[in-house]
């Protein structure tokens, strides 16, 4: 079965110990509900940077990564449907999802 990156995007910073709870349970149940599937479970990033050939950005571009996961899914559909019911899509964020692709090197 494919492998399939999940970018997060956006999504809410919890301020106070119920919404961080609240976060956290919503997190856990949707981990625990695609369990078989997450290849890695992932985490929040920090600060990005953007690197191209003009130099070096400190603002991470248009949509900065806010964190990541890799699932593993029949198909793109199929992963797609996973990451629908995926918190951050709640929380207003969204979620870049993209096949892996294997190669030799």
């Amino acid at each position: 079965m494919p492998n399939f990156l999940l970018r997060y995007q956006g999504g809410k910073n919890p301020k106070t110990q119920e919404e961080i709870d609240a976060t956290m349970a919503a997190w856990g149940a949707w981990m625990e509900a695609n369990g078989p599937a997450l290849v890695d479970p992932g985490n929040p990033v920090g600060m990005s940077k953007t690197v191209s050939a003009s130099g070096i950005a400190d603002n991470g571009g248009a949509a900065p990564t806010s964190g990541y996961t890799i699932i593993s899914a029949a198909d793109i559909d199929a992963a797609c449907k996973i990451a629908s019911t995926n918190p951050i899509v709640a929380e207003g964020g969204e979620i870049e999802l993209a096949e892996i692709i294997p190669i030799e090197m």
